[in-house]
């Protein structure tokens, strides 16, 4: 009978394996690794380290502003730096007024209306068109919507409040009052203060030139015959 030998790969055995430990010199019986730490340049770079990096370097970067604490302010520095308002000082009307913490944008016809209570001057357009916020600046007629308030430091400001009161009319406005120049009366304070700074102004004496100098104030009810009879009468016995 033949001889079938089992050609399957068998382990080695304990003495193969020492046979071959033996063979080996004693230095070759155990190697030692050096570890591997950050400090090695050889150390191995890998894409993980490498985009981990780069984020921690963009956050870094972009947290640097956040990191720059805000100033700290003196509270009224605080207060003042947050509401942006002005102090200014005006005569109105004869009298001394100091406006603090004033818009630097507000007119000087909201200013007088809401800050001083002078509600004689109108708001009308709001464009300097029809007349009736018309106040005295210096003497001189001004359109107030048209004029912020902080313009005006130390400015004389006039009023239909300063022309007259009742049982102490301005002779303009007892003028219009026997000429029936107003009649629903919203422009009338406008044209008042308008007629009484023209008897100080450089125009001719016809009924034509009172028209072109009261021009820019506006009657939406028509009195105009009316108006130029009050400012002729006030102008004859000027």
């Amino acid at each position: 009978m033949a001889d079938h030998r089992d050609l399957r790969h068998q382990p080695e055995t304990s003495q193969a394996h020492g046979t071959s430990c033996a063979s080996l010199a004693p230095e070759q019986h155990s190697l030692e690794l050096e570890p591997l730490t950050p400090e090695q340049p050889e150390a191995r770079l890998t894409r993980r380290t490498f985009l981990s990096g780069i984020g921690a370097t963009g956050l870094l970067a972009g947290a640097a502003p956040l990191a720059v604490a805000a100033p700290v302010l003196d509270p009224e520095v605080q207060e003042a730096t947050d509401s942006g308002g002005v102090t200014i000082k005006l005569r109105v009307n004869g009298r001394e007024v100091t406006l603090r913490d004033l818009d630097p944008r507000a007119t000087l016809l909201d200013t007088l209306r809401e800050r001083l209570d002078l509600a004689g001057t109108k708001k009308g357009c709001d464009h300097g068109q029809c007349g009736a916020c018309t106040v005295h600046v210096n003497g001189r007629r001004v359109n107030s919507c048209l004029s912020f308030a902080a313009m005006h430091e130390g400015d004389e400001i006039t009023t239909i409040e300063g022309i007259g009161q009742p049982g102490n009319l301005h002779p303009m406005q007892a003028a219009f009052v026997h000429h029936d120049g107003y009649q629903c009366g919203y422009c009338t304070s406008g044209q008042i203060m308008s007629a009484v700074a023209l008897l100080k102004e450089p125009i001719g004496p016809s009924d034509e030139d009172i028209r072109n100098a009261m021009a820019g104030n506006i009657c939406r009810c028509g009195a105009y015959t009316n108006i130029v009879a009050a400012v002729r009468q006030v102008r004859t016995q000027a």
